[in-house]
């Protein structure tokens, strides 16, 4: 087996998380989720009625789960690198820069709406 930096690992992990948030929850990618997905009405424990998205098949959770697409692009990632090296780098550099700054955004993010949430809670107070 290759040597593999730590650099490149880290670049690894990163792209594999980005790759499944592409496949899982973006809209982008919603075309290629929605044949494989079913509406199912559901009643909640107050009588209200939700739709929710559910897999039809295998195949539709595979897509759906985060684990489990997590699983498949750490294969598709990891393996692609270490059969084509230079060119997969090229991909899991883009989606490691990707991924490095959506994690950043949603730890930003949430503490942005702490800060604002304790300011409605102090304005409350007052």
């Amino acid at each position: 087996m290759k040597d593999i930096s730590w650099m490149t690992y880290i670049m690894l992990i990163l792209a594999s998380y980005r790759f499944t948030h592409l496949i899982v929850f973006d809209k982008i990618t919603e075309s290629i989720r929605r044949p494989f997905m079913k509406k199912v009405e559901v009643k909640m424990e107050n009588g209200e009625v939700h739709t929710k998205e559910v897999p039809k098949s295998l195949f539709g959770y595979l897509l759906k789960c985060y684990w489990c697409a997590g699983v498949w692009s750490a294969i598709i990632l990891g393996g692609a690198y270490l059969i084509f090296p230079k060119i997969t780098l090229v991909f899991i550099f883009i989606f490691s820069i990707a991924g490095g700054q959506s994690i950043i955004e949603t730890f930003v993010g949430v503490n942005i709406k702490k800060v604002d949430y304790y300011s409605e809670l102090k304005k409350k107070d007052n």
